[in-house]
């Protein structure tokens, strides 16, 4: 019997094994920084109501999960904003003019959330919302109840159809806007940093968008434009307005061109832009033209290429490849469609899109190799309907894809079940470098690496795309040796549809370990789920690795004297001095309340390592010379 036993035992293993995905993690390849505003949200502070504020939970929320990167301007509301009256006109509700203090949303966010970056936009439709004296009665008609008509350009004593989204009679905008230019627009920056100004600190809203979807404003804003403005205009209007802005904000990040969905990548008023006899997709012309214009003044006019992404599918096997649409050249999108057009007619062949890479290599044609344009998807949005498994691995799919390729702003529009939790995981335990991950089967499970600034942690983010079945695996490890022993895991799975993310101490997350021998990971993910696993690197010390200048002042440095160790915001209690190759060569305990130490080196000439420990494992290393 014993021997039949391991006879099975022994014809087993193989057939494990043979069911797991290799994955093989490089802590040295494909360094990248993980930029802080991938975690990133909409419209976390604004409203309509000039007395509100954002609840106390609500706040605990947003700063337990994590968000780095608030955009308030508030999408299609931002095109007619007039930061001086302290008005929008809303053109998804009859164009009704309402308060949007924009003033105080940035003081509330700088007051709650001081070190983390806020973006809003500038105009370029050329009309600011003046007076709500002339909105759409909208109570009095059906009791502010939403129907197919809230489209119509009913304010300014229009008439309503009672059917469609044309009014009987349009709306007279002389009655609630006014002409807005791009030194109306630009003067947001003195009015918020100027001397006599609100005070705001520039340093933390860099980020301004340029407008909002301008492909569709015959759409959206068809009331000021009922017929789009070509491509070219709209190009001067955009270079206009990103050389004043420049000029009073040397350091400011322009955000363009806001482009609204994949048919709006590549056409521009339902088609290819046609220039000087040769027709490019939409984003081409406009990178194209930002880098003529470059060349011609000498003036920076992009810093962020950003476009919007609404995808239409319900069905999981889709949803959870949407990451794809952005860098994957082997992946066949169903919704492709725009990119169809990307030679000019209707290629029902095309159907790749890879859009960010795209992006990518028109940036480089025209504006040169370390041009230092970034890419940005500040609006994206998956059907409410979708679960809240589902919705957490597009997300986990999505925010590490990005990481991966050196994206700058993630900020999804529609927010539900899934996000909240998946972005507190992600945005605790990854760490700031992202490094090379591969799996033998990508569509079914990916790994997203970080590593720390001194390589000693690494976090893995393990997602397993399968509805129904577990999935085993296998890491393995190049340049990182992890710690030896249990290892903490971090899962989310099964989920339920009703919202469970409160706080960092109030959520679903799942904790247990994973047992790390030799240089290889073994285990099992669960159905539909996001892993995170935290190792530490057991081997030596060889690295130069920075921390962060937040966490630990070194100095002088360099010095033959004394050394002056200070930190603020983590406890440590072990101290130790390393050489380059990782021998230890003194050590002192520190107490849990310390927040300085000393260092009489009576070192040889040379660079060596300090490194701070805590209980928890967590550290931080700084190189000092001694000359």
């Amino acid at each position: 019997m014993q021997k039949t036993l391991t006879l099975l035992l022994l014809c087993l293993v193989p057939q494990y094994l043979a069911a797991q995905i290799a994955i093989d993690i490089d802590a040295r390849a494909e360094v990248r920084e993980v930029s802080p505003y991938l975690y990133g949200r909409n419209n976390s502070f604004s409203s309509t109501d000039p007395n509100w504020t954002l609840p106390e939970e609500e706040l605990i929320r947003l700063r337990d999960a994590g968000v780095r990167f608030f955009r308030e301007s508030g999408g299609n509301n931002s095109s007619k904003y007039n930061w001086r009256r302290k008005l929008s006109s809303h053109p998804d509700w009859y164009n009704n003019v309402y308060t949007n203090n924009w003033d105080q949303v940035a003081q509330s966010l700088q007051a709650h959330f001081p070190a983390a970056q806020g973006m809003w936009a500038f105009p370029l439709l050329g009309y600011a919302a003046k007076t709500g004296a002339a909105n759409f009665a909208d109570w009095d008609y059906n009791k502010s109840q939403w129907w197919e008509g809230v489209s119509q350009n009913l304010a300014g004593n229009g008439l309503p159809n009672t059917t469609g989204t044309k009014a009987k009679k349009e709306g007279d905008i002389n009655l609630y806007l006014e002409k807005w230019n791009a030194d109306s627009s630009v003067a947001i920056l003195d009015h918020w940093f100027g001397s006599g100004g609100e005070g705001l600190n520039k340093d933390f809203i860099r980020y301004w968008n340029m407008d909002n979807e301008p492909e569709i404003w015959s759409g959206t804003h068809d009331d000021v434009m009922p017929q789009q403005i070509s491509p070219q205009d709209f190009m001067q209007r955009y270079i206009t307005l990103a050389k004043k802005a420049r000029a009073k904000f040397p350091d400011i990040r322009l955000v363009g061109p806001v482009t609204a969905n994949e048919w709006q990548w590549y056409n521009w008023d339902g088609k290819p832009v046609t220039d000087n006899g040769k027709t490019y997709p939409w984003l081409e012309y406009f990178i194209k033209t930002i880098a003529e214009e470059q060349q011609k003044s000498g003036i920076r006019l992009l810093d962020v290429l950003d476009i919007h992404f609404y995808p239409g599918t319900k069905n999981t096997e889709e949803v959870t490849q949407l990451h794809r649409v952005f860098f994957d050249k082997n992946y066949i999108f169903p919704e492709a469609n725009g990119v169809k057009t990307i030679l000019g007619g209707y290629d029902n062949s095309i159907n790749r899109e890879y859009i960010f890479a795209r992006c990518n290599d028109w940036l480089t044609k025209y504006l040169g190799a370390g041009h230092g344009v970034t890419l940005g998807l500040t609006e994206t949005g998956i059907d409410q309907s979708i679960s809240a498994p589902v919705t957490a691995v597009w997300y986990a799919s999505t925010l590490g894809e990005f990481m991966k390729n050196g994206v700058e702003i993630f900020t999804p529009w529609t927010w539900k079940p899934g996000m909240w939790e998946t972005l507190h995981l992600l945005s605790r335990y990854n760490q700031s470098r992202s490094v090379k991950g591969t799996s033998a089967n990508e569509a079914l499970v990916s790994a997203y690496p970080s590593i720390n600034t001194a390589g000693d942690s690494l976090t893995i983010v393990l997602v397993n795309r399968s509805a129904e079945q577990s999935q085993a695996v296998r890491v393995s490890f190049a340049n990182f040796i992890p710690e030896q022993g249990n290892a903490p895991v971090y899962t989310l799975s099964q989920l339920p549809a009703a919202e469970t993310f409160r706080s960092h101490t109030e959520n679903a997350l799942k904790k247990s370990e994973v047992v790390i021998t030799g240089n290889v990971l073994n285990t099992s993910l669960p159905a539909m789920s996001v892993t995170a696993v935290v190792l530490r690197n057991g081997g030596q010390i060889l690295g130069t690795g920075q921390a962060a200048a937040f966490e630990v002042k070194v100095f002088p440095n360099p010095t033959r004297d004394r050394i002056t160790v200070q930190w603020a915001e983590r406890e440590f209690s072990l101290l130790e001095i390393f050489d380059l190759t990782g021998t230890q060569l003194s050590k002192q305990n520190l107490q849990k309340t310390q927040r300085e130490a000393y260092i009489d080196p009576r070192l040889a000439a040379g660079t060596y390592l300090v490194k701070l420990t805590g209980s928890k494992g967590q550290s931080a290393v700084k190189q000092i010379i001694v000359p």
